[in-house]
Parts: C-alpha cells; structure tokens; sequence
C-alpha cells in the first residue's frame, strides 16, 4: 500500500472535481475501478439502496445519473485535499454550499478508486 503524496492527491482532486463539474458520467466514472464500492447517505435518501451502499459501475450509474440531472446543477468547488496510505480526502463545497468530503480509497498501484464514502456536513457560511 503505496503513501499517496500530496502533489498527487492535489492533480487527483483538480482531475475529479473537474469531471463533475463537466457532467460527463463516462469522465466521472473514469477514476473508478468497475467494482468499486459507494457509500453516501443520499443513495439511502434517493432510494437507491436502504444501506447506502452500491457495489459496481453498473449499480452506480443509475445514482450518479440522476444526480447529474439534478436541479440545480451539480458545481463543486474544491476547498482542500489530504493525503494517505492508499487514500485520498476531497473537501470541497457542493449544491447549496453544502460542505462534503469525499474520502477515496485507491488500488495498489495508485491509480483507480476502489471505494469511495462521501460525508456531508452543514451549508459552508
């Protein structure tokens, strides 16, 4: 398990946060291994999925999709990046100026997220 450094994490964040702000689902999904595992409270509130969890680019899509479609548009506006062992903390500001981070666990090799839990926090001041 490779300790990510922090000038990769930086160019992973810019690079992810621009996929979504572009609504490209193909550029977003492109950081993700085809199993990879999601967790976020809005797949439960959405009712994706009572766990709020879906496993697999086939399962994500769907969610994904229609958060994109969402309105207001989906902007997130990157605010810090953190670094560790295999993982990568994205904080940024997303709809509503609601604060989230974003935490990516990566493969082996650094390269493609494997699971990914988001975490929201109150509306940014």
């Amino acid at each position: 398990m490779p300790v990510i450094e922090l000038e990769l994490a930086r160019r992973l964040a810019a690079e992810w946060v621009a996929a979504w702000n572009s609504h490209d689902l193909e550029r977003i999904l492109e950081h993700y291994a085809e199993d990879f595992e999601m967790r976020s409270p809005l797949i439960a509130e959405r009712g994706f999925s009572a766990s709020g969890a879906l496993k697999g680019k086939a399962a994500i899509r769907p969610y994904w999709a229609a958060g994109l479609a969402a309105s207001p548009p989906i902007r997130f506006e990157l605010l810090d990046v953190y670094a560790g062992v295999n993982t990568v903390v994205i904080h940024y500001r997303s709809v509503g100026r609601k604060l989230v981070t974003e935490i990516l666990e990566l493969d082996d090799e650094g390269q493609q997220v494997v699971r990914g839990s988001a975490c929201y926090g109150p509306p940014a001041s």
